[in-house]
């Protein structure tokens, strides 16, 4: 896979980059975030500018996230249903979502993002949700700086160590990432008790 991508990235360099990214912004199973972090190893290598590759990502993920943010807005929980399979969505994963997001849209879109099986619904849930677009943005765009500016320092800087960048990559990365994300709602659900009293 990894392969692959160096010749994917070698062939279309940041116009497939960009794409690459878009396409996994819109929650469609794609290997974006692998080709962001080959995209930082390509950096350290001299090959990319570390400016134009995160001006790339930027601008393609929220693209890939405004649209997926629109369709779920246009077209709403029918689309979900419909072609969820494609998306690995599920009606339970669809109620799971809208509950985080009742919590804390912020929360959701930011943190969301980083859990497996959540971060392809955040956009589609949050234009269901009729979160404002604006909003919606702001957050993305947080999650999208801390996002490609992790990958790309993991590329930059375990560019000579691959095996233990891809173990850490499959294993830990979404156990941390939940572990935030549980952590999050605690504190949410804490405050909001507290409030109460």
């Amino acid at each position: 896979m990894t392969e692959w991508i160096m010749d994917y990235l070698g062939v279309l360099g940041m116009g497939g980059l960009f794409l690459g990214v878009v396409i996994e912004a819109m929650g469609v199973p794609f290997p974006g975030g692998l080709m962001v972090i080959m995209a930082g190893f390509l950096v350290n290598q001299g090959r990319f500018d570390f400016f134009h590759v995160l001006f790339a990502v930027l601008l393609g993920f929220n693209i890939g996230a405004t649209i997926a943010y629109l369709i779920g807005k246009q077209v709403g929980e029918p689309f979900l249903f419909r072609f969820g399979k494609y998306l690995r969505v599920t009606p339970r994963r669809i109620k799971r979502a809208q509950d985080w997001l009742e919590r804390s849209s912020a929360a959701f879109i930011i943190f969301g993002r980083f859990v497996p099986m959540i971060s392809n619904l955040t956009p589609y849930i949050a234009g269901i949700s009729g979160l404002g677009i604006l909003k919606f943005i702001s957050y993305n765009f947080v999650f999208t700086l801390i996002w490609s500016l992790f990958n790309l320092g993991v590329g930059m800087f375990f560019s000579y160590n691959w095996s233990y960048l891809l173990r850490f990559m499959h294993f830990w990365l979404p156990l941390l990432a939940g572990g935030l994300l549980n952590l999050c709602l605690l504190l949410l659900y804490l405050r909001r008790d507290r409030l109460k009293v």
